[in-house]
C-alpha cells in the first residue's frame, strides 16, 4: 500500500467500533454501525411527559451557519424516530440565523410529545455584555419560571453558560469545537454534571491537520482566530499547536476580533488577515470563525487562489464548495444529527445525561476542491481521488440578492 493511502485510512480513522474501544477505552458510538438491539430502539421510541408534551428551549452565543445546519439536522433525526411529524424543512433565507428557523418550529412543526416553545429562544449576537445577560434570563427562566423541561445549547458560548450547577434542566451541547478544552465537560467519558450531554472527538483536529501535512508537507501553516480563551477554544488552537510541536513546523499566525464587534466588522478582520497571511505562508488552516460567513469566503479564498496556497477548513466540506482546497466531508450533517436526536430520545426516556455516551466519530471521508487545485496548480495522485468522497469541480459564489 503507497504511503499516502495508509496514511489516510490511519489518520481517517478507518477501524472498527471494536477497536475503537480497545484503542482509546472511549464509551463510544460509531456513526454507521451502532447496533439496532430491541432494547436501544425501545430507548428511542418517543414518550409523553406524563401526558404532556416536552417544552424544549433554545440558546446560542450568536450567528454561525454550522448551528443551522445542526439544528435542521437534529429536527431531521428526530422525525425519523417518529418524535416529530415528517415535514418538508423550509429553505431560509439566512444561513446563520435560526431566530427565523426556530419561529417556524414552534409554528409549524406537528409532535405530540415535544413543544419547541417560541419565546424559550436566546443569542448572545456574540456580544459578551448579551452573553451575561442572557445567561441570567434563561436560568431565571429555569429555575423559577421553570417551564422548559430540556435544552438545547448551540456552540462554545452556550455550552459555557449552562454546564454548571446553577441549573438541574437536562441539557444537550451541540456543535461545539473541542467541549473539553473550552471547560464544558470534564472529559470524553463524564460531562461532569448529571444534567449535561455535550458530544466530543477529542482527537478530530489533530487527525486533520496530520492529513493536511500528510499531503502537504509546509513548512509555515498559517491559521487566523481571535487571540482570546474564547477564540482559542473556539478554533481548537490547543490542538493545533500540538501537532506543529510534534511535526516540526511552523506556525503563521494573524489574530481577527470577533467578540463584541459588528457581524460585518468580523468578516473584514478575518479577510484582511488572509490577505496578509497569503504571502508568507506555504499552507493555511481555516479555522472556525464567525466573519467567514458564505458571502465573505471569496474574499477568503481569493489571496489563497492568488499566492498559490493550500488550505484546509476544519469546518467541513461546505466551504470546500466555497474554494477551499480540502476538508473532511460532512454534507449533510445527517450522522451527527441523528445521534443527538437519538441521545435527546434517550434522555426524555429516563437516561441521565452524564450516563450516556459522548464520543462520536464520523464515518471517515474527505472533500476536495477541483477548480482550487487547477488554479493553484496541486495536482492529486489517483489514490487520492480514490478516497475522496466529495469532489467538487467549481467554486461555489454567493448569490446576489
Amino acid at each position: 500500500m503507497k504511503p499516502l493511502i495508509s496514511t489516510l485510512i490511519f489518520i481517517l480513522g478507518l477501524m472498527t467500533s471494536n477497536h475503537a474501544n480497545t484503542l482509546f477505552h472511549f464509551n463510544t458510538v460509531s456513526a454507521e454501525t451502532e447496533t439496532r438491539t430491541v432494547s436501544s430502539i425501545e430507548a428511542v421510541m418517543p414518550v409523553s411527559n406524563h401526558g404532556k408534551k416536552w417544552r424544549v428551549g433554545y440558546i446560542q452565543g450568536g450567528i454561525y451557519e454550522s448551528y443551522q445546519r445542526t439544528l435542521l439536522a437534529v429536527v431531521q433525526g428526530l422525525m425519523n424516530r417518529g418524535w416529530i411529524e415528517q415535514a418538508d424543512l423550509p429553505k431560509q433565507d439566512d444561513l446563520r440565523d435560526n431566530s427565523a428557523l426556530w419561529l417556524w418550529m414552534a409554528k409549524n412543526l406537528n409532535s405530540n410529545y415535544l413543544k419547541f416553545v417560541e419565546d424559550a429562544y436566546w443569542s448572545a449576537n456574540w456580544d459578551k455584555e448579551q452573553r451575561f445577560m442572557i445567561r441570567n434570563t434563561v436560568l431565571e427562566r429555569l429555575n423559577e419560571t421553570q417551564d422548559i423541561d430540556f435544552m438545547l445549547a448551540m456552540g462554545t458560548w452556550a455550552g459555557q453558560d449552562m454546564a454548571s450547577n446553577a441549573h438541574q434542566v437536562p441539557t444537550m451541547v451541540l456543535s461545539t469545537t473541542d467541549p473539553i478544552a473550552a471547560g464544558i465537560i470534564l472529559s470524553v467519558n463524564d460531562s461532569g454534571f448529571e444534567h449535561i450531554h455535550a458530544k466530543v472527538d477529542p482527537d478530530r483536529h489533530q487527525r486533520q491537520v496530520r492529513l493536511f501535512y500528510d499531503i502537504i508537507p509546509f513548512k509555515r501553516l498559517g491559521i487566523v482566530y481571535e487571540n482570546t480563551q474564547e477564540g482559542r477554544s473556539f478554533s481548537a488552537i490547543d490542538a493545533v499547536e500540538k501537532v506543529a510541536g510534534e511535526l516540526g513546523f511552523k506556525l503563521v499566525r494573524c489574530y481577527a476580533v470577533f467578540n463584541d464587534v459588528e457581524p460585518e466588522t468580523a468578516e473584514q478582520n478575518l479577510a484582511q488577515c488572509y490577505q496578509e497571511l497569503a504571502p508568507k505562508i506555504d499552507a493555511l488552516y481555516r479555522v472556525r470563525h464567525p466573519g467567514a460567513t458564505r458571502a465573505n469566503m471569496p474574499k477568503l479564498v481569493q489571496p489563497l487562489l492568488e499566492h498559490n496556497i493550500p488550505s484546509f477548513s476544519q469546518a467541513g466540506s461546505q466551504d470546500v464548495k466555497r474554494g477551499i482546497l480540502f476538508s473532511m466531508a460532512l454534507s449533510d450533517f445527517k450522522f451527527v444529527g441523528q445521534f443527538y436526536a437519538d441521545t435527546i430520545a434517550k434522555i426524555l426516556n429516563g437516561k441521565k445525561p452524564r450516563d450516556l455516551p459522548q464520543f462520536f466519530r464520523n464515518p471517515p471521508k474527505i472533500a476536495l476542491n477541483m477548480k482550487t487545485a487547477q488554479l493553484i496548480g496541486f495536482e492529486p495522485s489517483i489514490e487520492m481521488l480514490g478516497v475522496a468522497d466529495e469532489v467538487y469541480q467549481d467554486i461555489e459564489q454567493p448569490q446576489v440578492e
